[in-house]
């Protein structure tokens, strides 16, 4: 899938985007990251719920692709930080199959209400919501093969805090996936809050505990950048 939009689409997208992002939390996220000086992005509230199962978001992200490069393992407990509605929630629940797990973590009840109706319209049992905090994704200690963040971590108000504990709830040598659009492509049209490079990626989270183990550029949209937790 070709990384350039026709100009066509760019407007729409980008329109799509606003519109979703128009309804905040309430919270106000007015920081900066202390290391890289990167702006906090606000969150998008439920009622932009609809932005994240948008039926371009096939095309936009192609999510089974990015999960195919994770080569996520039958079995296996998943934590899905930010998980909305439960729109990759669900693939990772079929993926790791009734033997595994998958934590599905919001700051948001109402994110997490609809995720458990798409949980049971699917008849999926194996997906556990947990309501997280802004400093705390509330997960499991030293219990998950692997945490995915999709289009959530830039997002943080307090992201160091919520590395180090996502850092104490990954088993040892666990993986922490970060998808996150790419600011680097003035092509995708996402708004420049909501957009990072590599470089911002690779700073913040090492800084708390990690190494970048893998970069994919495969997705028409976004970097999917991968960590390992580092000795405690």
């Amino acid at each position: 899938m070709t990384r350039h939009l026709s100009a066509s689409v760019r407007p729409l997208a980008v329109a799509a985007l606003m519109a979703a992002c128009a309804t905040f939390t309430g919270r106000a996220q007015t920081g900066v990251h202390p290391i890289t000086g990167r702006q906090y992005a606000p969150t998008m509230s439920v009622e932009g719920a609809p932005w994240l199962d948008r039926r371009e978001r096939e095309r936009e992200e192609d999510p089974d692709l990015g999960l195919r490069l994770l080569k996520v393992v039958k079995g296996s407990s998943v934590g899905d930080v930010g998980a909305g509605s439960g729109y990759m929630s669900l693939r990772l629940a079929r993926l790791v199959g009734a033997e595994g797990k998958v934590y599905a973590v919001d700051v948001q009840p109402g994110m997490l209400q609809l995720l458990q109706q798409n949980a049971a319209k699917a008849k999926l049992m194996n997906v556990v919501p947990v309501l997280g905090a802004i400093d705390d994704p509330k997960l499991p200690a030293a219990t998950l093969d692997l945490i995915i963040m999709v289009d959530v971590y830039h997002e943080f108000s307090q992201p160091q805090r919520m590395l180090q504990r996502m850092r104490e709830a990954l088993k040892p040598g666990g993986r922490l996936a970060l998808f996150e659009y790419r600011a680097e492509d003035p092509e995708v049209p996402i708004l420049p809050l909501h957009k990072m490079t590599k470089a911002q990626v690779k700073t913040e989270v090492e800084a708390e505990g990690f190494k970048q183990t893998r970069v994919f550029d495969d997705l028409p949209w976004q970097h999917l950048i991968v960590f390992t937790s580092t000795a405690r």
